[in-house]
């Protein structure tokens, strides 16, 4: 009787990750170049070039003109206050959420995203149903001789209403990616409230801090439809740089408008540099402590 012959076990095959032809790579990426160019860089190269088709003399001049800087002032004012107030509420919220398990978290979740799901131009109308002369408060406000709408207090609001969830979204997947542990390390070695949170919290959030705070920033300066319905576009009082973009245009004075829109182009450009070095740092920072824990 004949025993059967053993053969030796062959490895398996090793799966090898499948390679996209060369044309379907550069078709791609020439598709998202042409995007970019179309809807990105072509838009911004307009703006400068319209706002400097009278050369530079008028370009500069619709820059210094009194009701730009006051619109300049009033966009810098409203997103000095905007902002602050974000942060605060952003930090505060970030850390209810990804610390503590409560009743209506979920909620709170929905809460904080309702301004992406909402039309800034809703939130306005709904400041001026609360605060207008035939809103609910608008009588008290009249007789004690408050003012909300048509003034400052009512372009805070609404830039608040359209901005906050900015800060809060960044922080909040982060600090529960992180947990607690180093917290709960440094409370046990002694440190207060503060000292945790300046000398352990703060420093593992920083990026992603600085990466909301400047995607509100840029927000809060570029809101359009919510000041609108709030402003009541007083020329030299109530109108931001956007609005006030929107007046010279409508006037058909188009390059000091486009001079104007230019300044908000530099923010944007200037937002997706700063942008994009945040998230730099932040990879490196991820690196340097995926290494630290390997050792």
């Amino acid at each position: 009787m004949s025993t059967p012959m053993l053969t030796a076990a062959r490895p398996a095959a090793t799966a090898r990750p499948q390679q996209e032809a060369d044309w379907v790579r550069y078709a791609l990426t020439g598709a998202a170049l042409f995007v970019i160019a179309l809807f990105l860089i072509l838009p911004l190269l307009t703006v400068l070039v319209e706002g400097l088709r009278k050369g530079w003399d008028a370009y500069f001049s619709a820059l210094v003109e009194p009701n730009t800087l006051s619109a300049i002032k009033l966009t810098l004012i409203v997103a000095a206050i905007a902002v602050p107030l974000n942060t605060v509420f952003g930090v505060a919220a970030a850390w209810t959420i990804a610390r503590f398990e409560f009743t209506g978290k979920n909620i709170l979740l929905t809460l904080i995203d309702l301004p992406f799901s909402v039309s800034p131009v809703i939130a306005g109308l709904v400041y001026v149903l609360i605060f207008g002369a035939q809103g609910w408060f608008g009588p008290w406000l009249m007789e004690h001789d408050v003012k909300i709408l048509f003034a400052v207090p009512g372009l805070v609001l609404a830039t608040v209403f359209v901005t906050f969830p900015f800060v809060a979204r960044e922080l909040i997947p982060l600090m529960q990616e992180q947990g607690r542990d180093e917290e709960e390390a440094a409370l046990s070695l002694g440190a207060s409230g503060w000292q945790m949170f300046f000398k352990v919290t703060l420093p593992n959030i920083k990026w992603a801090l600085l990466y909301g705070v400047t995607l509100c920033n840029a927000r809060a300066m570029g809101e359009f439809g919510a000041v609108s319905v709030v402003s009541g576009h007083i020329r030299g009082l109530t109108n931001t740089l956007p609005l006030h973009v929107e007046i010279l245009y409508n006037e058909y004075n188009f390059a000091a408008s486009f001079a104007v829109a230019s300044l908000l182009a530099l923010l944007a450009v200037t937002t997706l540099i700063f942008k994009s070095v945040l998230e730099w740092k932040q990879q490196q920072d991820r690196r340097v402590a995926i290494e630290e824990s390997v050792q």
